[in-house]
């Protein structure tokens, strides 16, 4: 790690969130971290990640928040994979190689008990935004959407239609098919609560595979590799 990069963590409670703390601090990465401009694609942050953490994880003690992007981690090669894996090629509207990822590691003491994490999607109405909770091995545990304006946004953020999501993986949402909407298994059996408002969902499931390989693309992975030699090492 270069001695100039940003702390890669704020500990829950001891500084209020707020949106321009938010941005600020997202700004000053980007800039560290060499990007060659401030106005590309923005990141989905939480305006008020304190909020978010207790609500959907009421042991928390706190959370760590990391800064990362896929021309970090990876690059071109990296994007390759993570458009093979959804299916479809990004749009660099909404995410791309510089998009600044922001995901919240929340912690219990010093165990780690999940992540909260959100991204950006196109729907039938401008963009709106999908947030996943997840436990440590990367099964949803909460789901919220934030920034829909469409007309059938209350049904689409009712918690009966947003529970239908906790318990789903990644291995779920590869059985979905982004540019068909078609699925199998128990993403086929998610009901849409406003038929008038397919689109949208099919853009919510897009989002939310989307999200998980990304987590699990950024996060999930590199854990698996480190234990993997830690192991070897033994």
């Amino acid at each position: 790690m270069k001695a100039r990069q940003m702390r890669p963590y704020r500990i829950f409670g001891q500084v209020k969130s707020s949106l321009m703390i938010q941005c600020a601090i997202l700004t000053f990465f980007i800039i560290l971290s060499g990007h060659s401009s401030v106005y590309g694609v923005v990141g989905c942050n939480c305006n008020d990640p304190d909020r978010d953490v207790a609500r959907f994880f009421p042991e928390s003690t706190g959370y760590k928040v990391i800064f990362t992007s896929i021309k970090k981690k990876g690059g071109e090669k990296l994007m390759d994979a993570v458009e093979a894996r959804l299916g479809d090629k990004n749009n660099s509207y909404y995410w791309g190689l510089d998009e600044p990822f922001t995901i919240y590691e929340v912690l219990a003491g010093k165990k780690k008990i999940g992540y909260l994490h959100g991204v950006n999607q196109k729907g039938q109405v401008g963009s709106f935004q999908v947030f996943l909770t997840l436990d440590p091995l990367g099964t949803i545990t909460g789901f919220f959407t934030r920034k829909m304006t469409n007309q059938y946004a209350t049904q689409l953020r009712d918690t009966e239609f947003e529970e239908q999501f906790i318990g789903l993986t990644i291995k779920d949402f590869d059985q979905f098919d982004v540019v068909s909407g078609k699925s199998s298994g128990k993403v086929d059996g998610l009901k849409n609560p406003v038929p008038e408002a397919q689109e949208d969902f099919t853009a919510i499931l897009r989002a939310v595979k989307k999200n998980l390989i990304l987590m699990d693309e950024l996060i999930f992975s590199e854990q698996q590799a480190r234990a993997s030699q830690e192991t070897r090492l033994k």
